[in-house]
């Protein structure tokens, strides 16, 4: 027996297509709700009665994505980052990356690369606070 987590939607699911399984409810009512085809409903029905409530999650589920860049490129360019470009912000430390060393990153992956090794903080955490100077009065005193 496997666990899986469930979302609110899947779980919504479940509990629509075993309305329909108990006869309480019509495919037709069923997709209306699930805002779904009946062909699509149809299709789930089967697979949540041959396989369960586990047949209803996502299969890519738990796996890393298609467009994940290789762990090896991103230790490379954090380290470029972090070694000639520390003081740069993300857009020119990419363009940089680009020109002196062919290696083609978005922005912003850049960017979440730099904040998740501290080289880069958003605006706001970098906003400084400064306590007001006291006045003439209050040395005065």
């Amino acid at each position: 027996m496997d666990l899986f987590s469930m979302s609110g939607h899947e779980l919504r699911r479940i509990e629509v297509l075993s309305e329909v399984l108990a006869k309480r409810r019509t495919e037709v009512s069923a997709a209306a709700i699930l805002g779904l085809s009946t062909r699509q409903t149809r299709r789930l029905l089967a697979a949540y009665r041959d396989g369960g409530g586990g047949a209803l999650v996502h299969k890519a589920r738990g796996r890393t994505s298609n467009r994940q860049w290789n762990c090896g490129v991103r230790e490379y360019a954090v380290e470029l980052v972090r070694s000639k470009y520390a003081d740069f912000g993300p857009t020119l430390a990419t363009e940089l990356l680009w020109e002196k060393h062919s290696l083609k990153i978005g922005r912003e992956t850049l960017r979440r690369w730099m904040v998740a090794d501290g080289l880069w903080l958003s605006r706001k955490q970098r906003r400084s606070f400064h306590q007001p100077a006291l006045g003439v009065r209050a040395m005065a005193s």
